[in-house]
């Protein structure tokens, strides 16, 4: 059965003062929670098992979600503590409730109509990215994309923004304190970035991407969230 990982642990800093009281992945847009579009989209695909990280206000999650049978899904809670433990962290922090086969990773403050059908069941390297246009607030993106569908950090190839959501094998944090040399790296449990994963896996050309030109709005800001709200109501 196919496992997702969905990240919720933020504490919703550019949100406030909406994510006082509210969990930003529990705020709603076009008359549904953030992340009840992403549980739709993974009970569609035949995703059974989904875990989500939580820290900020965990409590509400099962409160809101309960146990994922309402979708035809088995949720499971990885909490990270009080402070969040970012994308790697978190990752790593979950690893052991999902399975060993590649996993879904979802960011719960994102919204897109993209039929997450498309992605690789098995990706070609450790990890495959959905990759969309650069934003108006994140201009210079992430990484490049060429035209084999590998992802890269310099060169010619049009630059993407990486838009939160992407298939991983387990493998990507082999080894990853060699890699890893933040200050979280040594605490317990360990808090760290995926980005310099990826940045190891791009030199061994082991992440490929695939570009979606469709609707995606990072769900980071009221206003955004008010967009997006009103353009879903329409």
């Amino acid at each position: 059965m196919r496992h997702a990982l969905i990240f919720a642990a933020g504490l919703g800093e550019r949100m406030r003062p909406l994510t006082n009281h509210t969990a930003k992945p529990l705020l709603e847009a076009g008359g549904k929670r953030l992340i009840e579009w992403h549980l739709e989209k993974l009970a569609a695909i035949d995703v059974h098992y989904v875990v989500i990280n939580t820290s900020h206000l965990a409590e509400q999650f099962p409160e809101a979600l309960g146990d994922g049978s309402r979708w035809g899904l088995r949720i499971r809670y990885a909490y990270e503590g009080p402070t969040p433990l970012e994308t790697g962290g978190g990752m790593l922090n979950a690893l052991s409730l999902l399975g060993p086969e590649p996993f879904i990773t979802v960011s719960a403050d994102v919204w897109t109509d993209a039929d997450l059908a498309a992605l690789p069941a098995e990706p070609r390297g450790t990890g495959h990215l959905l990759m969309v246009d650069n934003p108006a607030h994140h201009p210079s993106g992430d990484f490049g994309l060429d035209d084999q569908g590998l992802i890269h950090q310099e060169g010619n190839a049009p630059r993407l923004t990486y838009s939160g959501i992407g298939v991983f094998r387990r493998e990507l944090l082999d080894d990853w304190r060699q890699v890893i040399h933040d200050a979280g790296a040594g605490q317990n449990p360990p808090r760290f970035k995926l980005r310099p994963l990826f940045e190891r896996a791009i030199a061994r050309q082991q992440l490929t991407g695939n570009h979606y030109r469709g609707a995606w709005t990072d769900v980071g800001t009221p206003e955004r969230l008010h967009e997006l709200d009103q353009r879903l109501r329409r």
